[in-house]
């Protein structure tokens, strides 16, 4: 890598159940073995379905023409729709960011391009463009793939009246309100909780079990 490049490493989990820390072990040693290390982590949670990423839009504000925006699978950076991901690509390409996902193989090679071959770094961008496209396309398939048939799968079942809805979390609502009995704030009650204030609302809503 040029001295200039800075790789940055963006980690994203789609909600607070789950952790967007895990992969940064992958990324980092990805990483190392070709010859870099990862300068600066941008974490969030939050859906890759959602347009409004403040931590995606710190990462492309804080890189230079070159930079390396480095993620385990395109799913981490976009199950958006067409017109958002057209969106979020024009400011990836204005940035001047060059995306390198584990889970494509011809994007590696940006961790080694250098700025003396113009040519291969250009062709490279051209055929990484293209396939970047295409697997937007299918990650975006792929969740309303899921999202229909977990909805069939819900009407199937309160068809035959067995559906139950989503179980609530009895030990975590009986921590929340014994937060909330003795005066903590639904923010504070949240953190201390380890969950989002509207689990906490939710919570207060249901009866206490007896």
């Amino acid at each position: 890598m040029t001295p200039h490049i800075f790789i940055r490493g963006y980690l994203r989990a789609s909600t607070e159940d789950q952790n967007a820390e895990r992969a940064r072990e992958t990324l980092s040693r990805f990483a190392e073995e070709n010859g870099a290390r990862v300068a600066a982590w941008y974490t969030e949670n939050v859906s890759g379905t959602k347009a409004d990423r403040s931590e995606l839009m710190r990462l492309l504000s804080d890189s230079g023409p070159g930079d390396v925006l480095l993620i385990e699978q395109v799913d981490r950076l976009t199950r958006l729709t067409r017109d958002d991901w057209e969106t979020l690509k024009s400011a990836i390409q204005k940035a001047g960011v060059r995306v390198v996902s584990l889970d494509l193989p011809t994007s590696h090679a940006a961790m080694r391009a250098t700025g003396s071959d113009d040519f291969t770094a250009r062709m490279l961008d051209a055929v990484n463009a293209m396939l970047l496209d295409m697997l937007a396309a299918i990650a975006r398939k792929d969740y309303e793939d899921r999202r229909r048939r977990q909805a069939q799968g819900i009407e199937q079942a309160k068809t035959k009246g067995v559906y139950k809805g989503r179980p609530a979390d009895e030990t975590l609502h009986a921590k929340i309100r014994e937060l909330r009995s003795k005066g903590f704030s639904i923010r504070k009650t949240a953190e201390l909780a380890g969950c989002a204030p509207s689990t906490v609302q939710r919570a207060m809503k249901e009866r206490a079990p007896a």
